[in-house]
């Protein structure tokens, strides 16, 4: 509890800065980071350490974050009602920054206990994954995975953690011949080669735009114990697709439950980096402590993918200069563009985001929201950057371009090889990732204590004098257990069926 006859804490995070935030609320009159409060400053939110003339930026964590739309008196509550946004040049200064990438010998490096797969990857969790070709067949998906857990089939099979059925809104109605196909067929793909899948059943209907044989066709997919395919239409209608789903289950089971955990070197994690529900205190404690936690992946030889374009607008020339090479640098920049000339076609704003949760926990533009959310991704070098779902070859932190909404974000990672995934969240969040686990990092500790069922992990802590180095060791550290098998709160109380959710590029016809 707050003391009150203390003064409420306050954090400068750069010498830079002409704002300060409140660790503690700031009531009216009083004293706080030198200056005396104008308006009551909510919790994560912004105080004024000096007059900011209308037009002039607004800066935090030495960065512009937004342009003051009046003049803003020392001590004034700095949000929405005196912020606004608008392009500026920023210096890409392309691979400024980068530098050659230590990684610890192998014999020192973490280990986790994990599923050897044949090709040579390792999961985190032994799944078989039911996936639809069209939202037509995703009843008859559901079906199957409801009738397997109903019967009790799965307690013969105590290595497998589940069959699970992934459904899509989409499949049909798309352009087949353009990006709609291209996407949905790299996401379906990606699912039904991640490590964390032991065996997939691909259900369609039999008519649809996105046809199954296309999509094994690109990839030189032949049917077998542990990859099958059907169509309600050629299987003669619902029941008997149901039937025969089960059947190439009960075929599928024995097969899984073979794999065992065995020691891996954490260099075998694909950890993918994902923030929702984000507030003043993100970029501050959660963002920056999983960032150091990514850090320590790289030098342990792994990856890790940070995301979610719209929430790197305006913090991506702080990626580019640690890019690899010129041209990793530039495909981001492409990329951004792209997203620039999509959200003004649908007649929308890059600022549109944050949410008004995100406003209500401190944060005022994109700008100040995109400055956190890049923290997620450490300090290492950008070693590549990946399209939507595309599948990440490249050791070491990289970017995947992906929507800023959390279930598609996610599900384009997955797709891309994420055998885990780590969450930061101010606002709170409920959210779940099957194949894949998903951990949850708070970012303070009132939301930690009052949502202590969703979370993993308090951040809030670092607001108390917990370093951002100690935190993300115990990070790092927690993801290891929840590699190994420990189940993170999302998975026990079994989130992460109804998030599967691809990216839908596109008119729907």
């Amino acid at each position: 509890m707050l003391d009150k006859a203390l003064p409420p804490r306050t954090l400068t995070l750069n010498a830079a800065d002409n704002v300060a935030v409140a660790v503690d609320p700031v009531d009216v009159g009083v004293t706080a980071a030198g200056v005396t409060a104008l308006k009551r400053i909510p919790r994560g939110h912004k105080l004024a350490l000096s007059k900011i003339a209308t037009g002039e930026p607004i800066r935090k964590f030495g960065q512009i974050i937004g342009f003051a739309t009046v003049d803003i008196p020392p001590g004034d509550w700095v949000h929405e009602q005196n912020t606004g946004f608008h392009a500026f040049e920023r210096d890409y200064a392309f691979c400024a920054e980068a530098k050659p990438e230590f990684v610890l010998p192998v014999e020192q490096q973490a280990t986790f206990e994990g599923f050897r797969r044949a090709n040579g990857k390792a999961g985190t969790r032994n799944y078989v994954g039911i996936l639809t070709s069209v939202n037509c067949s995703a009843s008859a998906a559901r079906f199957m995975a409801e009738e397997v857990k109903r019967s009790g089939l799965l307690a013969d099979y105590p290595n497998v953690d589940g069959v699970i059925a992934l459904t899509h809104g989409t499949g049909c109605g798309i352009d087949y011949n353009g990006e709609s196909f291209e996407v949905l067929k790299r996401t379906t793909w990606g699912y039904a080669c991640n490590p964390n899948m032991a065996a997939v059943l691909v259900v369609g209907l039999g008519c649809e735009g996105f046809q199954i044989k296309r999509m094994k066709d690109a990839y030189g997919v032949e049917e077998s114990d542990v990859f099958r395919t059907l169509t309600i239409q050629e299987t003669g209608g619902t029941k008997k697709a149901v039937a025969a789903g089960i059947e190439a289950l009960k075929v599928m089971l024995p097969i899984a439950n073979r794999a065992v955990r065995e020691t891996v070197p954490a260099s075998e994690l694909m950890l993918a980096l994902q923030c929702g529900g984000s507030d003043g205190y993100s970029g501050i404690t959660a963002n920056p402590a999983l960032g150091k936690a990514v850090d320590l992946l790289v030098e342990h030889g792994g990856t890790a993918i940070l995301s979610e374009t719209p929430e790197i607008y305006g913090a991506e020339h702080l990626l580019t200069r640690r890019a690899a090479t010129r041209e990793v640098g530039e495909k981001l920049v492409g990329i951004i563009k792209w997203w620039e000339d999509y959200t003004a076609r649908a007649r929308m704003d890059m600022n549109n985001n944050p949410s008004p949760g995100n406003k209500a926990g401190g944060l005022t533009t994109i700008l100040e929201k995109s400055l956190g959310a890049a923290a997620k991704g450490g300090t290492k070098t950008l070693a590549a950057v990946y399209h939507y779902a595309e599948q990440v070859k490249s050791k070491g932190f990289v970017y995947m371009d992906t929507p800023g909404y959390d279930p598609v974000s996610a599900t384009g990672q997955v797709a891309g090889g994420a055998n885990i995934l780590a969450f930061t969240t101010g606002r709170g969040s409920a959210y779940g990732c099957k194949p894949t686990p998903s951990v949850k990092l708070a970012t303070n500790t009132p939301m930690y204590l009052k949502q202590t069922d969703d979370m993993d992990i308090n951040c809030g802590d670092v607001l108390d004098g917990v370093t951002l180095e100690e935190k993300g060791k115990e990070i790092f550290d927690y993801l290891l257990r929840i590699a190994s098998g420990e189940h993170s709160k999302s998975e026990e109380m079994g989130y992460g069926d109804a998030e599967f959710v691809p990216w839908q590029i596109g008119a729907t016809m």
